[in-house]
């Protein structure tokens, strides 16, 4: 799925394509997108696997990319680009393997690397749901509390489940069973010269100074930045901060 907010008043940038990460959806950004489109068209999208886009048996970050270069090529041809955490890594894959659709770039908490977390558990937790009996969102909540006991995280998955449907809008099973891939790194020989801001949380752990020599090794001229009391959520724990930095780098 693509939501378009338009800008109107100014055709001479280029429109901001912004990717969620894992469990997320492009309704995530909603607010952030309307406050940004101020200045420029910004593009939301669900990625594959997620929301109502199309699900599919892989999902590689070349694969994720090329779904990203397919908006840019039918909105334009090129655009500026966020992607956070698994939207971050599809982000940076579409600008090594794509170049020349991409202007600025923010990466926002995550760096080209392999973790050693998986997020296998918030599928389990998921699967955990009984969706039959469920009337109400808390209902879910409360199912979801044996297994997750951070509120927040609880509530971001929630958004993910149609209630009306019974259903998660999410391929869990494709998601558990790439999750390697997910938290891992797909090596690309290219390197990119594009401006490139990696924007992290000051309270996350996820961009780490042993990782700066991989990130300029494919985007020499990157630069970096920490939100003060920020998580790996940034843009949901400080949105105002968040999008203003964001603006000033691709305004600059």
């Amino acid at each position: 799925m693509l939501n378009v907010i338009e800008n109107g008043s100014d055709r001479e940038r280029p429109p901001l394509l912004i990717a969620h990460g894992l469990f997320g959806s492009a309704r995530n950004w909603g607010v952030i997108a309307r406050r940004l489109s101020a200045e420029r068209t910004v593009l939301t999208v669900d990625m594959r696997n997620h929301g109502t886009s199309p699900w599919a048996e892989s999902h590689g970050y070349a694969d994720l990319a090329a779904d990203l270069a397919e908006v840019i090529e039918h909105y334009g041809g090129r655009a500026d680009v966020v992607g956070h955490s698994m939207g971050g890594k599809a982000a940076m894959a579409l600008t090594l393997l794509y170049p020349r659709l991409v202007d600025r770039l923010v990466v926002a908490d995550i760096a080209p690397v392999a973790y050693d977390h998986s997020q296998s558990h918030l599928i389990e937790a998921m699967r955990g749901v009984d969706l039959g009996p469920l009337d109400k969102r808390s209902d879910a909540d409360a199912m979801l509390r044996a297994h997750i006991g951070e509120p927040g995280v609880r509530a971001f998955l929630l958004q993910s489940l149609d209630l009306k449907e019974k259903r998660w809008r999410l391929n869990l099973d494709v998601l558990e069973t790439e999750m390697d891939r997910i938290t891992g790194w797909q090596p690309i020989e290219a390197q990119a010269g594009h401006r490139t801001l990696f924007l992290a949380g000051a309270d996350s752990d996820y961009v780490r100074p042993e990782s700066r020599p991989d990130i300029k090794r494919l985007f020499a001229t990157a630069r970096f930045a920490r939100l003060p009391g920020a998580g790996h959520w940034l843009h949901a724990d400080k949105p105002r901060q968040f999008e203003a930095a964001v603006a000033a780098f691709l305004n600059a």
